[in-house]
């Protein structure tokens, strides 16, 4: 048997975290058994689904590389076939239409909820055989009413539901269209998907689309129903807990590797292990191991293994990421030094890339202003002999590289009788515009012979001008 499993996201906003989370445990669960992954877009709400949120889901996709083998397929484009099973399972005594009107059926869900019941149809158009002159009827799947559904779950186990308790559902609505349950049942029996993996919100949804698939003399598929993910205050995970859409990450400067990492880690783990590469993810990963509790969100993990990520990573791997955010802020990498070796400067220095590319900048282009603080301390009268002097050393250097302009800040500071660091910071900020860069001489290194000297110059004159 292929193992086939599905991610079916609702294009009703963008990809959140828990839909990535459960995309991720599905592809994982193909890629470890040599199976197919398949998108599927329940777009039916016809009145909340929007091509933009299926732009942002297939973005978001892709940004976390989870491709998928399959899709993404569009339920509104199996509308027919829809059509053609609900009339095999009237035809087959498995549904039945209902006339019932929205007040009768508040009246009986506000008796049922006097007598303290649950809320549930009672079934009273079950037997009936004539129309309702004026009212368009709704489809209802004939639930059994005897015996049991038993779910074995892999991650929460055996978890049996008494068909007594399921009422019977509706699975096309008055003007024709298919209802969730309905639709679901059909795409996974005709994809031929073998495991479903979705969030636990979904359980009691579960023996009611096994009924309709055993209706249509077919055998269910495994289920794994993963556990919800909830904000640090234990609240379900949303909006004010701060970024929930996957690409919001991206816009914040994660990589995506570091998210999926994260991601994997809620709700399973091996051993102490923290960071695991998608090679290990897709070795060790088993669906089985998933927790049956809820997990916490914390952003502050997140943001370590983000940090962790960028200074494990290839520099040519950060780099492509790293000219998103510098396109951002308007800048073309190509109109300055190598982005590799910058990464490679400040790999060390930056827990996301938006701090990175917030401290490159001066490598691409001027900066407005001094750090006034900075400014104030290093750029001063006192200092310019200092600058001036680096100039004319810095002017003659042969070859422009980091050890020879190590040594030629080294004999100024000799010179002058000044630890290396007197002469090196308020170089730093002439020419970088603030007090943190990398290591003066691979600052120096990747600036150029050109923009240094004049960043010097323009240093000078703004002492010159203060002091004025």
């Amino acid at each position: 048997m292929t193992i086939r499993t599905r991610f079916a996201p609702s294009p009703t906003g963008y990809l959140h975290i828990g839909g990535a989370r459960t995309a991720l445990f599905s592809w994982l669960h193909a890629r470890r058994h040599g199976g197919r992954f398949i998108l599927r877009i329940e777009d039916t709400d016809l009145e909340r689904s929007t091509a933009e949120s299926v732009n942002a889901i297939l973005e978001g996709m892709t940004w976390l590389g989870l491709e998928y083998d399959e899709g993404p397929f569009f339920q509104t484009r199996r509308m027919e076939r829809y059509r053609e099973v609900i009339r095999r399972l009237l035809d087959g005594g498995h549904a039945y239409y209902c006339y019932c009107t929205k007040e009768e059926l508040d009246a009986l869900r506000a008796e049922q909820m006097a007598r303290k019941e649950k809320p549930r149809y009672d079934g009273r158009c079950r037997a009936r055989t004539e129309p309702r002159p004026g009212v368009e009827p709704v489809v209802r799947f004939r639930n059994p009413t005897e015996g049991q559904v038993v779910v074995d779950d892999l991650i929460r186990g055996r978890v049996v539901f008494d068909n007594r308790e399921l009422d019977d559902l509706i699975i096309a609505r008055s003007d024709g269209t298919p209802t969730y349950n309905l639709t679901v049942v059909v795409d996974d029996l005709d994809m031929n998907i073998t495991h479903v993996i979705r969030g636990d919100d979904h359980l009691n949804n579960t023996p009611r689309q096994i009924n309709i698939l055993r209706a249509l003399g077919a055998e269910p598929p495994v289920y794994a129903h993963v556990p919800m993910i909830l904000g640090e205050d234990g609240k379900r995970l949303s909006k004010r807990h701060g970024a929930v859409s996957v690409m919001q990450y991206r816009e914040d400067g994660y990589l995506p590797e570091a998210l999926l990492n994260y991601l994997v880690r809620l709700g399973w783990s091996h051993g102490d292990q923290e960071i695991f590469s998608l090679d290990e993810m897709l070795a060790l990963f088993d669906i089985k191991d998933v927790n049956t509790s809820a997990s916490t969100f914390n952003p502050s993990k997140l943001l370590w293994l983000n940090q962790q990520y960028i200074m494990r990573s290839p520099p040519e791997h950060v780099a492509h990421h790293l000219s998103y955010h510098l396109g951002r802020r308007g800048v073309d990498p190509a109109g300055g030094p190598d982005l590799v070796e910058v990464v490679r400067a400040q790999q060390e220095r930056a827990k996301t890339l938006v701090e990175m590319a917030d401290n490159s900048l001066f490598f691409y282009r001027e900066f407005e202003e001094y750090d006034p603080k900075a400014a104030r301390k290093n750029l001063t009268p006192e200092t310019a002999p200092v600058l001036e002097a680096l100039r004319a050393r810095l002017a003659g250097v042969e070859p422009w590289a980091r050890e020879a302009l190590h040594q030629a800040v080294l004999a100024v500071a000799e010179a002058a009788g000044l630890k290396l660091g007197k002469v090196a910071q308020p170089l730093r900020v002439a020419v970088s515009g603030g007090p943190v860069s990398p290591p003066i001489d691979v600052t120096l290194e990747l600036l150029g012979r050109e923009r240094t000297l004049a960043r010097i110059d323009r240093a000078l004159a703004h002492i010159g001008a203060a002091a004025a």
